[in-house]
């Protein structure tokens, strides 16, 4: 009713979740208006490098928890006051089991995987890749450097979900973002 797109970014911790936002955010916010909701079992660090680059944000602390959760989410939008016709990122906690087995009322699961992680990701963690519905690929200006066959990992994660859609990105230098933002902005006009 309030035509608010949520997002639910998903990976392991390390995978450039923040980063993505950070870029994602400072070069869209003329056209979308951001707000972004925090997952992590301790600190502020990721909610203040957020709110550095101008966005509303709340951070939600979950302790020993492994995830958000629907009542987490509640009350962390009704503190965050999200504006209407916005995007609602949720940053989970960094994790490729539990964040997989709760519905947040997103529009979309993003998992993030970079380079740096090793390929076999998806056969690992198959019900992460199961439910996400966008598979990015992050820190492909690391690729070279390290032992990661991105078509073996794309291969591997439609073995577990045929429909899912994939970009590779490097958040840090700017490479493949554009068709990321390109996704963004069709899926929050519709």
């Amino acid at each position: 009713a309030k035509n608010i797109l949520a997002l639910n970014l998903v990976s392991s911790p390390g995978s450039g979740k923040t980063t993505i936002l950070e870029r994602t955010i400072t070069d869209l916010k003329s056209d979308i208006d951001f707000a972004v909701i925090e997952g992590d079992q301790q600190t502020m660090q990721d909610a203040n490098r957020i709110d550095a680059v101008g966005c509303p944000v709340i951070q939600v602390n979950t302790g020993n928890g492994c995830h958000l959760d629907a009542a987490m989410i509640n009350q962390a939008v009704k503190e965050l006051q999200i504006t209407d016709n916005s995007a609602l990122m949720i940053e989970n906690v960094g994790n490729l089991v539990c964040p997989s087995l709760f519905d947040l009322g997103e529009a979309a699961k993003v998992v993030i995987i970079s380079v740096t992680e090793g390929d076999d990701k998806p056969i690992k963690y198959p019900t992460m890749f199961s439910v996400s519905d966008i598979c990015i690929i992050n820190k492909i200006d690391l690729a070279p450097h390290v032992d990661f066959d991105v078509k073996k990992c794309k291969e591997f994660a439609t073995q577990v979900n045929k429909n899912i859609q994939f970009f590779e990105i490097s958040a840090k230098t700017g490479k493949g973002m554009d068709s990321w933002y390109k996704w963004l902005k069709e899926k929050f006009k519709s």
